[in-house]
């Protein structure tokens, strides 16, 4: 039976995530972050998009993604495709390394694509991997914090689109949301 087409809207923002399948592990091991992070850029160079925020977990991942120019269908169609032939090589498996198609929902407004970001880079905080979302590597938090010497953005991540819900400066407006980001983790402890 086929799938059923996707809506795609081209102004919007989604909230996409994709599992392993049988929610087995995705990334064994550094290189496997960063050649899933290096996939994204060459799509990118063949179809550009953008990405407010990211998180590679082990066994699934976030993005934070808009394709103004072609099907979002496409673009991870892409991505994940190019990442389980590479996994399926590397590890000498076969079959599927992804549960399903990739999970889509869409964001509305400034307000909504804020509360995605916060839970995007709270991932690791909630999965009790690290203590605070500075400290893990494989998410896009470190290009939101205020002098912070993390290597150049890749070219497909667009920070402004979150930080324009704040003012002052890009310093300040980066400071702002790092505070936003622990405020949200604390209230959302408090209504637990």
């Amino acid at each position: 039976m086929p799938y059923k087409k996707r809506i795609w809207l081209p102004e919007c923002y989604y909230h996409v995530t994709s599992r392993g399948n049988r929610k087995e592990v995705l990334f064994q091991s550094k290189s496997d972050y960063q050649v899933f992070l290096e996939i994204l850029a060459k799509v990118y160079e063949q179809y550009p998009f953008e990405v407010a925020s990211y998180c590679l977990m082990s066994n699934h991942y976030h993005l934070q993604i808009r394709s103004p120019h072609v099907p979002l269908s496409k673009i991870m169609s892409l991505v994940n495709k190019r990442y389980a032939n590479y996994y399926n090589a590397k590890y000498s498996f076969t079959g599927h390394v992804f549960e399903q198609r990739f999970n889509a929902k869409v964001i509305f407004g400034l307000g909504g694509m804020l509360i995605v970001s916060w839970y995007i880079h709270l991932n690791p905080v909630a999965a009790q991997i690290v203590p605070t979302p500075a400290h893990y590597p494989w998410s896009s938090y470190r290009f939101y914090q205020q002098n912070h010497p993390a290597t150049t953005p890749p070219d497909y991540l667009n920070i402004n689109t979150i930080l324009q819900r704040f003012d002052g400066t890009t310093e300040q407006k980066k400071a702002q949301y790092c505070v936003s980001v622990e405020r949200s983790r604390f209230q959302s402890k408090r209504s637990q």
